[in-house]
């Protein structure tokens, strides 16, 4: 996304040029650069990532009830090249550590725990995102019977949208929302649309590095952020517009 911004303005500064616009064409040239240095050394990136991720910096105490329900939203999937095996892609890995942390800690607690894992083969690797991560999460102990999958969504918004009628059915006490701490402002927005108030809790934490060298790091957290904050806005704009159907039915869990 950042990387074909960058390539618009240099192709309209480009075009300005032809058209002997020489002032416009370096200003263009100029605005570039200087948003590929305060992204790619750190302090855009920084600013963006702070108002999205502060929030979620400290993980809440999670007092469990007799039904409760975590909802692990999927990252992607990855496909070994030598083997052909698809697995969680290296972003789910924090997510579904979290998820069977929480998973445990209700279960220890006595109460009745599903985790519910929601994730669609979105890179078209040949498996959903649930499929994959629900045999990491069996071969880390979670018990079959505890895991609801939910394997058609193929973006949060659909996550919302195909994860509530699954919690309508098991209907929960307490709901539990893991996924990065960067997604969950947009996560927690889709899910109150489709009328569940989840608890957050963040599977990982992303860490700008500061530097004075541009790095591939700081523009690809540019990049999350930037997706995040343009996926909000989209979200109100339709709002706005009447464009985002409201949901068949509402579901509330504390």
């Amino acid at each position: 996304m950042l990387i074909l911004w960058l390539l618009v303005l240099v192709l309209i500064g480009f075009i300005l040029g032809r058209f002997h616009w020489r002032r416009c064409q370096w200003a263009l040239y100029g605005l570039t650069l200087a948003l590929v240095l305060v992204s790619a050394c750190g302090p855009l990136p920084k600013w963006l990532l702070i108002h999205l991720q502060s929030p979620y910096a400290v993980r809440p105490d999670i007092t469990w009830t007799q039904r409760n329900a975590i909802v692990l939203l999927g990252a992607g999937t990855a496909r070994v090249a030598v083997t052909d095996h698809v697995e969680p892609d290296i972003f789910a890995n924090g997510r579904i550590i979290e998820a069977y942390a929480l998973y445990r800690s209700c279960k220890q607690a006595g109460g009745n725990c599903k985790l519910v894992v929601s994730g669609g083969d979105a890179y078209h690797n040949g498996m959903p995102e649930a499929d994959a991560y629900a045999a990491i999460l069996q071969s880390m102990g979670v018990d079959q019977p505890d895991l609801i999958l939910e394997a058609r969504s193929m973006n949060t918004w659909q996550n919302a949208q195909f994860v509530q009628p699954l919690l309508n059915a098991y209907q929960p006490q307490r709901v539990v929302l893991v996924t990065s701490a960067v997604h969950l402002d947009r996560a927690l927005a889709f899910f109150a649309h489709f009328g569940m108030t989840p608890i957050p809790v963040r599977g990982d934490y992303a860490d700008v590095r500061l530097t004075w060298l541009p790095n591939a790091w700081n523009m690809m957290l540019t990049d999350i952020a930037l997706h995040e904050y343009i996926g909000m806005l989209t979200y109100r704009l339709y709002n706005v517009m009447g464009w985002n159907a409201p949901p068949p039915s509402r579901y509330g869990a504390a």
